[in-house]
């Protein structure tokens, strides 16, 4: 069963955060720019408020002069910081957009690399949500907090300067108010963090939930089970709203209460200096200048609480993408490749033309083994998880050309055994033996070139029917493309689309029946013109009128080729070479169709009550 993605407290934040700076580091040189011109816009802001104390002094001097010449400079040092606030926000925004090229097609091209157990046990809205949830929160947080962050860094340790140059002996009142907003803001980031990283878990499990019932709405409504898909929708929804109130509650009083904690400490500064403007300890233009950076002291802390919020969604959200792409690739340690090769004075070489004639090239030996299709079973042990055994000493063969058949019920192992053959999965015990190799010998993207496979679960792509059946082989010309839709009968259908060929297929052809969508699927196997043909149940949404279109091109597309049937309907398997019978992963009986009618075991059994409720 599919389980949630984790989204508790970190278990390594060092390690996120050192990633982020990875991708961040990429693209140092916009960045050291965005850095530059965020320095240069936070001091132009400190000198500026600086400036209040020599433009009052000369006001109350009575230097006009001077005066006029400090507006000036003011309003200068003010026009600068303004271009270079523009200017880092432009440039922030592209360095952003980089990063976040580089996390989605780092994360996409690792989720590539994973083997099929991870999608087997995670939950595609989950997997949806990296690209989705989690990468959007990293976005906010470059777009919004990179360069505030430092420019409140900046005009805090500034501001800090400033206030003792100006007058140090109020800066400490100022200290103890700065002290007091630091440890909210630890306090209350603590706990928001907590609470931000349940409501990114609550998120993801409430969209793996809602792809999984829009997915299934037929089968809700047949059930009538829309009331109880409701209360299970209202639990996952109450955990967010819980989650997501609970973080934004602590978040939302960061601001507030840093707010109010400068309102006193301005208001107990302004009497102090007050009575020391009095006393002639401090000059009316220091003091001026004075109160407003105490008055601006809290607006870089407010930029920082503020963005707060977005770090810590960002932090969960990071976490989420950087364990997954910690997820081990799938591993291949085969070190046989498959090759065109031809003859040459009697002798098979390796060339790199397409010639159609195929070997198993051992890259350390430099022998080549002709591509036959002779498929082996030996002793095979497997189970998807760890003491619940799926096959159970499995042996079998498939000399080339043969057609062997699989019957049995559901979960007695006849998936499992394809799974084994194109490595999906691999063998706990036992081998599995593809022309007299080892499969864990042989590269698993030259393996899976050798194989076709039509599975019972139609997947087919946004893009045209040609598209669709050219997934099976990328390079396959126009001509091959519908000599395949020939083989598998679907040319006929095709050509009466109103585009033909070139008919658009959107939402996994939802445009298409079921049967013209299996059929597609058995015509992207047919040009891939492979010597080893997988059918996972793949007449099993096929209705009967269509089956019997597509067997005798189906009898054309397995000529020559070794052929592994898996089947409900008997009537698809009577013409194999062997039938296999399998029950609790054990082949129970096996033989042609003849031979196991006469045994009048389970598949005589199988095979009348078959013919009865026909």
């Amino acid at each position: 069963m599919a389980r949630p993605m984790s989204g508790k407290r970190p278990k390594n934040l060092k390690f996120t955060v050192r990633a982020l700076f990875d991708y961040l580091g990429r693209h140092k040189l916009l960045l050291a720019a965005v850095a530059l011109l965020v320095t240069v816009s936070a001091l132009a802001n400190l000198f500026g408020t600086y400036m209040i104390r020599p433009i009052v002094n000369n006001l109350a001097a009575g230097d006009l002069r001077q005066l006029i010449l400090g507006v000036a400079v003011t309003a200068i040092i003010y026009l600068l910081g303004a271009l270079c606030a523009y200017g880092y926000t432009q440039v922030m925004v592209r360095a952003a957009q980089k990063v976040l090229l580089d996390i989605r097609r780092d994360l996409f091209r690792h989720l590539q690399s994973l083997p099929l157990r991870y999608f087997d046990s995670h939950r595609h809205g989950d997997i949806m949500s990296l690209f989705t949830n989690d990468v959007d929160t990293i976005a906010d947080a470059l777009n919004n907090s990179f360069a505030m962050i430092i420019q409140s860094f900046i005009q805090i340790v500034g501001t800090l300067i400033l206030l003792f140059v100006l007058n140090w002996q109020l800066s400490f009142l100022v200290l103890l108010g700065y002290a007091a907003m630091f440890l909210y803001i630890r306090y209350s980031g603590k706990r928001s963090k907590m609470y931000f990283n349940r409501q990114q878990e609550a998120l993801g499990d409430l969209d793996g939930y809602v792809e999984e019932m829009v997915n299934g709405q037929k089968v809700v409504k047949v059930f009538n089970h829309e009331s109880e898909n409701l209360k299970s929708f209202q639990e996952r929804n109450r955990r967010l709203q819980k989650a997501g109130t609970g973080a934004q509650s602590y978040a939302a009083t960061m601001v507030p209460a840093v707010v109010s904690i400068s309102y006193i400490n301005y208001a107990v500064v302004a009497v102090l200096g007050g009575l020391m403007a009095i006393g002639g300890l401090t000059d009316v233009g220091s003091l001026a200048s004075y109160l407003v950076f105490v008055r601006q002291a809290a607006m870089p802390i407010n930029q920082f609480t503020q963005q707060s919020n977005f770090l810590l969604a960002a932090l969960a959200g990071a976490e989420r993408i950087f364990e997954t792409m910690r997820e081990r690739p799938e591993t291949d340690n085969g070190k046989i490749r498959l090759v065109n090769v031809q003859e040459e004075n009697g002798t098979l070489v390796a060339c790199a033309r397409k010639t159609g004639r195929w070997a198993w090239l051992d890259e350390k030996s430099g022998n080549l083994t002709p591509l036959r299709g002779d498929v082996r079973f030996e002793h095979v042990d497997f189970g998807y998880e760890e003491g619940h055994p799926i096959l159970k000493d499995v042996s079998l063969y498939a000399k080339p050309g043969q057609k062997i058949a699989f019957v049995g019920s559901t979960g007695a192992g006849k998936t499992t055994i394809t799974n084994l053959i194109n490595r999906f999965y691999d063998v706990q015990g036992g081998r599995v033996i593809y022309d007299g190799i080892d499969v864990r010998d042989i590269r698993k993207d030259d393996l899976r070139r050798s194989l076709g496979i039509v599975l019972q679960d139609t997947h087919l792509f946004t893009g045209t029917i040609a598209d669709n059946i050219r997934f099976g082989k990328l390079d396959a010309t126009q001509e091959e493309i519908i000599h395949a839709a020939k083989i598998a009968n679907a040319d006929s259908f095709i050509r009466r689309l109103p585009k033909g060929y070139q008919t658009r297929i959107t939402a996994d052809g939802s445009n298409l029946s079921q049967g013209q969508r299996q059929l597609l699927a058995i015509a992207r196997a047919a040009v891939a013109d492979p010597p080893v043909l997988i059918l996972d149940e793949a007449t099993s949404s096929i209705d009967t009128r269509t089956e019997a279109l597509i067997e005798k091109g189906m009898d054309r597309l397995m000529e020559g080729r070794t052929v592994f049937v898996i089947a409900h309907r008997l009537s698809t398997v009577r013409n194999s070479n062997a039938i296999m019978v399998l029950d609790h992963g054990r082949i129970i009986e096996r033989g042609d169709h003849d031979d196991l009618l006469r045994q009048k075991g389970v598949y005589y059994r199988l095979y009348h009550g078959m013919f009865e409720l026909s």
